[in-house]
Formats: structure tokens, C-alpha cells, sequence
């Protein structure tokens, strides 16, 4: 099945965009047309123009607007999924009965705000025992925050849970001056951090090791049976910062990877400097971001990021064999062929099968997509003068199976 033939992934809850217009309409008042200039400008300094990115641009107020309407409901969604991803026993994993979250560089709340109305849709008597600390260098953001919070906790009719704001830098932070909430409220079930590292230490002679530092301390804050989520960009230069800062963690032992990743090797996406991992899910926006897509000339079509589930327990999303592989690619349809990209312990391969070699037992390989987790019964790589094929081949009698689908996909 070709990619824009899958389901668009579930979207964005009424209550969560009626949350966003409110606090949107009352804190900045702009019109549409500023708004999709302001989309379009941050979205340059969000890509092509990296290196001109103030870490204050959300107290600039039509780039507030532009983030407050377009890019929040944009990144709560990836979180969303990504939240559906965590171990089935979420959020009673702990031991107590308190919910303890840690978002940091909040922004105006994404991570926040989604926690909120992911515990609302799925798990709402569990709200009750909820406190999120929300950590970011704007004080106007963090404002924005408490509204949001606010907001949806009066349309939802909630009346408990409690989110907790805290300013600070957090490259000073990371010298070790925690201190305030963050402390008290320690240990936490789940630290966010969702476009947050690839904004810090631009001046710093080692982005990535100063990053891994500020990992490994909000790790030693994460609760034994807790999950820390890192959402970053899916530009290959970000995505590649983000491998190299698992590999640090990794090579420190200062966690385990729950997902994406099928190993904790080497990430084999570094071995050539084109490759990087991400993930692309089709989505259908709401009426509100396609009105500013029609103004600015963009697609938004599918979510596009990359991410790291870290934990410090050993757990993983699926249980790992040699023959269990992620799909790190679109499925390509060649001439009398597809192929995929695929990824385990024994590295990263193109894995393909002949159309004249379809059959029911290997049928899966037609709706194989980007982040599946499939298991593939044999491999076989023929040999020609000498040389083996770098590309796998998947027999008529092999069996396939997608053991673990995107969710809403597969």
C-alpha cells in the first residue's frame, strides 16, 4: 500500500482545539493573514535558517500566535501517538498513586496539554493524581501554559490535576541548578522534552555531548519504572544530532532504549552521513492549520519527526530476535518488486520480494510502513561471483508478519 493510501492517524480532540482558539483569541489578537506570515517565518527559522533562531522567539507576539495556532496542535499530536506508544500499563506503572510529569522546554505546555487530554480521553479518573512541572526560559510562555491548562480543565470539566510552571534557563540548569519544583516534585513517571535539544548550546563546542549531559541528569530524575520521551525534528541534521546523543547515552549506560530502536548498538543510520531515522505518519489536519497551509503554500499531509522512549529498566516495546526488524523507510514499489528499508541488531539492510513471489504466508510485505516492527522468517542474500547481495530476499514460502503496527496504520 502506497503511503498516501494509509489512514490518516487519529487526530486532535474538540476539547484541545477549542482550548487553543480560546486562549489564542484572548491572548493575541492578530489576523489570519499576519498569523500565516508568521507560520511561514518561523518555519524558515525552524529549517533553512537555523542558525538565525533567538531562543526568545516566542516572547516575539505574532511568532507566538503563529506557534500558539499552528505548531502546538502540530507537535501535541506527535506526542499523542507517541503516548500511545508507552508500555500498556501507563500511568500505573509506579509504586504510589501520584502521577509525577516533567515537561521540559515546555513552550507554551505541548507536552503539558497533551498529557492532559490523553489522561482525559483514555484515563480520566487518573487526572486527579496528576501534577505536571512545566520548565521553560519564556515566562510568557509559560503563561500561555496555565491558560491552556486552565482552559481545558473548565471545557472538560476537570477540576483536578495540577500543573506547576517553573522558569529557567536550562543550559544553566544543566551546570546542575535544578533546585524549585523540579526537585521537589521528583521522581518523575515521564519527562518530555519535544523540540528542545536541537534549540540549546548553538554557541557550545560540543552540541551533542552537552545535550547528553542534560539527558543523563533528567534521567537520574526519572523514576525506576519511568519513561523519558525526547521529540525532536525530522530534518536529517537534527535527526543525526539525536542518534549521536542516544549513542552517548548508550555508550555511558545511563539508560536503556524502550523504542524506537530494535539494539542498543551503534545507531547504523551514522555509518554514511546522508542516512538519518524518522518517522512520517499521515495525518489530516484540522480546518484551522489547512487554512494556514492554503495561505503559505504548504502540505502538511503526514507528521514528520524523530524520538527516543528511554527507560532504565531493561523494558522494550517489542521483545528483540535477530528475525525482528523495524521499518526505517517507505515501502518502495520497484519494477516486479518491494523493498523497505529495515533495522535490527545486525544493522540497517534493504530487505525486498519478487511480485512473482507472493504468497499468503508472506503477504505483510504489502502493507509494510515506516515505524512497523515486523518479523521476517528468513532472509536470504544470494551469491554472485564472489559477491553476496546487499539487498535481502524474501522467498514464496517464507512467512512474515507485522508484529507491532503504527497505530491506526498497518
Amino acid at each position: 500500500m502506497a503511503f498516501n493510501q494509509h489512514r490518516a492517524v487519529p487526530g486532535l480532540s474538540a476539547l484541545v482545539l477549542s482550548s487553543i482558539e480560546q486562549v489564542a483569541a484572548d491572548s493575541v489578537r492578530i489576523g489570519r493573514d499576519r498569523t500565516a506570515q508568521a507560520v511561514a517565518d518561523l518555519s524558515r527559522l525552524f529549517t533553512k535558517d537555523r542558525a538565525a533562531l533567538n531562543v526568545g522567539y516566542l516572547d516575539h507576539a505574532a511568532h507566538a500566535a503563529a506557534y500558539l495556532r499552528y505548531f502546538l496542535p502540530v507537535n501535541l499530536c506527535k506526542i499523542r501517538m507517541l503516548l500511545d506508544e508507552l508500555p500498556r500499563e501507563w500511568p500505573d506503572q509506579g509504586s504510589g498513586s501520584s502521577i509525577r510529569i516533567l515537561d521540559v522546554g515546555s513552550g507554551p505546555g505541548v507536552g503539558s496539554l497533551a498529557v492532559l487530554d490523553w489522561l482525559h480521553e483514555h484515563r480520566p479518573e487518573r487526572i486527579k493524581d496528576c501534577t505536571v512541572v512545566a520548565v521553560d526560559a519564556s515566562a510568557d510562555a509559560l503563561k500561555q501554559a496555565g491558560k491552556l491548562w486552565e482552559t481545558y480543565c473548565r471545557e472538560s470539566g476537570t477540576t483536578a490535576g495540577r500543573l506547576v510552571t517553573q522558569e529557567g534557563n536550562l543550559e544553566r540548569m544543566s551546570k546542575g541548578a535544578w533546585g524549585g519544583q523540579i526537585e521537589q516534585q521528583a521522581p518523575y513517571d515521564l519527562i518530555i522534552t519535544a523540540n528542545c535539544l536541537n534549540e540549546l548550546f548553538p554557541r557550545h563546542p560540543d552540541p551533542v555531548q552537552a545535550n547528553s549531559e542534560l539527558i543523563a541528569q533528567l534521567l537520574a530524575r526519572l523514576a525506576p519504572a519511568g519513561t523519558m520521551m525526547i521529540v525532536e525534528p525530522a530534518l536529517r541534521e537534527t535527526s543525526r544530532a539525536l542518534h549521536q546523543i542516544r549513542d552517548q547515552l548508550l555508550q555511558e549506560k545511563r539508560c536503556t532504549i524502550y523504542s524506537p530502536c530494535l539494539h542498543e548498538n551503534r545507531c547504523p543510520a551514522l555509518v554514511h552521513p546522508f542516512d538519518w531515522c524518522h518517522e512520517e505518519r499521515p495525518w489530516e489536519p484540522p480546518s484551522e492549520i489547512q487554512a494556514i497551509d492554503d495561505l503559505v503554500g504548504f502540505i502538511k499531509d503526514a507528521l514528520k519527526f524523530s524520538y527516543l522512549l528511554l527507560r532504565k529498566d531493561g523494558r522494550t516495546v517489542v521483545d528483540r530476535k535477530p528475525e525482528v526488524y523495524r521499518v526505517v523507510s517507505e515501502l518502495r514499489e520497484l519494477k516486479g518488486e518491494k523493498r523497505a528499508w529495515l533495522c535490527n541488531e545486525l544493522g540497517r539492510s534493504e530487505i525486498g520480494r519478487q511480485d512473482r513471489l507472493a504468497s499468503p504466508a508472506n503477504a505483510a510485505v504489502d502493507v509494510w510502513h515506516r515505524g512497523a516492527i515486523v518479523q521476517i522468517e528468513r532472509v536470504v542474500r544470494k551469491e554472485r561471483e564472489g559477491k553476496v547481495s546487499a539487498v535481502g530476499r524474501i522467498e514464496g514460502d517464507v512467512n512474515v508478519q507485522i508484529v507491532r503496527p503504527v497505530e491506526g496504520l498497518g
